[in-house]
């Protein structure tokens, strides 16, 4: 009888072990697979910022070769400067009607409609290089 209660225990204790291992085999393939899957997801995300950083990279070689040759920067530096120019003209020669008048042309540009004025905000920046258009339209106000 003694032989048979320590194989009885022997069998239980296998059958508690079986069970173990029947319930911890799958949990543990599915941890394995979500880790699998989690440092996929993280490789393809910086594969994308990676291309995203090459693609913005060549864009701006490219437009730094095309605007070499090109005079469109120097002419919205020219007609950017003219306010500048005038008024600082106007101080110099006592003549205020210059300064008056450079006021009232900027209350003119301000009517005129909001897509022209984006349009022109999005042709100066992109003539400087410089991106962020949007932060610029924030900065001119609730318009």
């Amino acid at each position: 009888m003694r032989r048979n209660a320590s194989v009885t225990k022997k069998v239980d204790s296998l059958r508690k072990t079986d069970m173990w291992t029947a319930l911890i085999g799958p949990i543990a393939e599915l941890t394995k697979t979500w880790l699998a899957n989690r440092h996929e997801q993280s490789q393809a995300k910086h594969v994308a910022k990676m291309e995203v950083i090459k693609n913005t990279a060549t864009w701006e070689q490219e437009m730094a070769a095309a605007s070499a040759t090109s005079w469109k920067d120097e002419w919205f530096t020219v007609v950017l400067s003219m306010p500048l120019l005038a008024v600082c003209y106007g101080v110099a020669m006592d003549d205020l009607s210059i300064m008056q008048r450079v006021g009232m042309a900027f209350v003119e540009l301000d009517k005129l409609p909001d897509y022209y004025q984006y349009l022109l905000y999005v042709a100066v920046t992109a003539s400087f290089g410089i991106r962020g258009a949007d932060k610029l339209m924030q900065m001119k106000g609730g318009k």
